[in-house]
């Protein structure tokens, strides 16, 4: 008996408690089920370290499992033979574990403790206290260590009472003696009552800390909110001065070219004019010779002879006398650029006051809390139109684009790049940041969504799909049920189904929310993530299926 008691043991695996399957012998020398001992180093996985149940020592890295064919053949041996797992009071107390006080040398496992003997036990030396009825009022609890804490010290009684005076627990014999006249209530109704008020204080530390964590997440949404916003207005900004360094270097530029060109001009002007006055002088110096030789003639006749020939002096075509304005040519230029400068000071000054301004406004808070009540989510009510060049050519559009129909035969759109190709969906014109409410009321079987302007558009397969990529926010529904999807994982949704269903965004707080709207709104299916683009809203629609768009009042 003894030795098939041992075989048992042997051959049995110490974390099912069954007959080795798929046996495995790891680096300690210690058996167990192939599945079991992977499942318990799953647990480990995270720690990276991985030990033995049984003896506790650890390795790393995670060994590699192979199955023991020796140990295999022989306990399927042992199952022919009618061999049966070891059963569970048969699973010795390792270091960790609360052993049995009743067993005698190698101690089993304890699987409950009295509160009234003071003691732990195993199966087998726990049945006294289902079979006994005295024994049968125990308290049993789970296997604890620490059962002699409960005896007082000063009597070796068990401390069944509280002394609310001395706040301590002390037994009957205490309460005749040092506590005699204290406030003292048995040990299991002030348990019962500290019990209500340590729940009470749990519920609310478990709520400060979702309230705290959903504020952390808010604020590191927040914190990468700012640095995206501030570094593309800093390269924004940047290109902005570029373009203005640009512009005045372009125009000093050209104010140079145009003083070089009216200085050629003007200096044209000047020296076709001096050419021509060198011309007169000439003429004027020729006459002059002319006259003193007909002057310097002595014989009087041919003085006379010669005068009434000379030619008569042509009139100047030019002024007597040239005035110049010294210094003044293009100094008003340098005096228009010089107050094109005071002028650009000033207004950068001023933009500068008010650029500083704009950047000490920037400030950290938090987004209001998603409205409670239908008439908090009218007030971010928005009107959504349809865009027809996204339209698929089977849908119809009406009611100012605010309704989709799908029909069985194309229509006449023209080509067009945002167009939906193979999948029955339309897109809004309106982008969507902020807070946003809209219902859509449906007919059939519809696909109400939020998706990134960016959705591939022209291929068949899950790119395009709202709900089947990571660009995509969809909920399906029908008369029957609702499901909700994000990157081809499909969740059911329950709820009470109705004909329209409210969609709210609050895009900074990456929050999404389906309602279904009929006297009241209740919640389907809520996501909370980060939106690193702006939405639109969009529906998909099944055939002689339409989807209308409400702005709700």
């Amino acid at each position: 008996m003894e030795q098939n008691k041992l075989d048992r043991e042997t051959f049995s695996c110490s974390i099912c408690l069954g007959l080795l399957k798929d046996p495995v012998t790891i680096p300690c020398g210690h058996s167990y089920c192939m599945k079991c001992i992977k499942a318990h180093w799953d647990g480990e996985d995270q720690r990276r370290i991985y030990s033995c149940p049984q003896c506790r020592e650890t390795f790393i890295p995670r060994p590699a499992l192979t199955k023991n064919t020796t140990l295999a053949a022989l306990v399927e041996q042992l199952k022919k033979t009618g061999l049966q797992a070891a059963p569970a009071h048969h699973c010795y107390a390792g270091p960790e574990d609360v052993a049995c006080d009743v067993c005698t040398g190698r101690k089993l496992k304890a699987i409950k403790s009295c509160s009234v003997c003071l003691a732990s036990y195993c199966e087998k030396h726990l049945q006294p206290h289902y079979d006994s009825a005295p024994l049968k009022k125990h308290k049993l609890v789970e296997p604890s260590r620490n059962l002699q804490e409960n005896m007082c010290s000063r009597h070796d009684e068990v401390m069944k009472i509280f002394c609310r005076t001395d706040q301590k627990c002390i037994c009957y014999l205490c309460l005749m003696d040092d506590h005699k006249g204290h406030d003292t209530v048995p040990a299991a109704a002030e348990r019962t009552e500290r019990q209500r008020e340590l729940q009470v204080r749990r519920e609310n530390i478990q709520q400060r800390i979702q309230d705290r964590e959903k504020d952390v997440k808010l604020l590191q949404q927040e914190l990468e909110a700012i640095n995206r916003s501030a570094d593309k207005t800093g390269e924004d900004s940047e290109k902005i001065f570029r373009k203005l360094i640009r512009l005045i270097q372009k125009r000093s530029s050209d104010v140079k070219q145009q003083i070089r060109s009216q200085q050629k001009t003007e200096g044209s002007r000047v020296k076709e004019l001096q050419e021509k006055l060198e011309q007169e002088i000439t003429e004027l110096k020729r006459k002059d010779a002319e006259l003193k030789q007909l002057s310097d003639t002595e014989d009087h006749n041919q003085f006379l002879h010669n005068y009434p020939s000379l030619s008569a002096l042509s009139e100047s075509t030019h002024s007597s006398s040239i005035k110049i304005r010294p210094l003044s040519y293009f100094e008003d230029v340098t005096a228009a650029v010089s107050e094109l400068r005071d002028k650009l000071q000033d207004i950068l000054r001023d933009a500068w006051t008010n650029i500083s301004l704009r950047l000490t406004e920037v400030n950290v808070s938090l987004s209001e809390p998603e409205p409670k009540s239908r008439a908090g989510f009218l007030k971010y009510s928005c009107e959504i139109t349809l865009d027809p060049n996204t339209a698929h050519n089977e849908l119809v559009l009406s009611e100012g684009n605010k309704k989709v129909t799908r029909m069985n035969q194309p229509q006449s759109y023209s080509n067009h790049p945002d167009r939906f190709t193979d999948w029955f969906q339309v897109l809004s014109r309106e982008s969507l940041t902020g807070r946003c409410y809209w219902e859509v009321e449906r007919r059939g079987l519809v696909r109400v969504a939020v998706a990134h302007k960016n959705i591939r558009r022209a291929a068949g397969g899950e790119e395009c799909g709202f709900g089947c990529n990571d660009k995509s926010w969809a909920l399906d529904w029908d008369q029957n049920s609702f499901q909700f999807g994000h990157n081809s994982i499909w969740t059911p949704v329950s709820g009470p189904v109705s004909s329209r269903v409210g969609v709210y965004l609050d895009h900074r707080a990456g929050i999404l929310s389906f309602y279904s709207v009929s006297e009241t709104m209740t919640l389907l299916h809520i996501v909370q993530t980060t939106f690193t683009q702006p939405l639109h809203a969009g529906v998909w629609v099944d055939l002689k299926s339409s989807a209308e768009f409400y702005k709700p009042k």
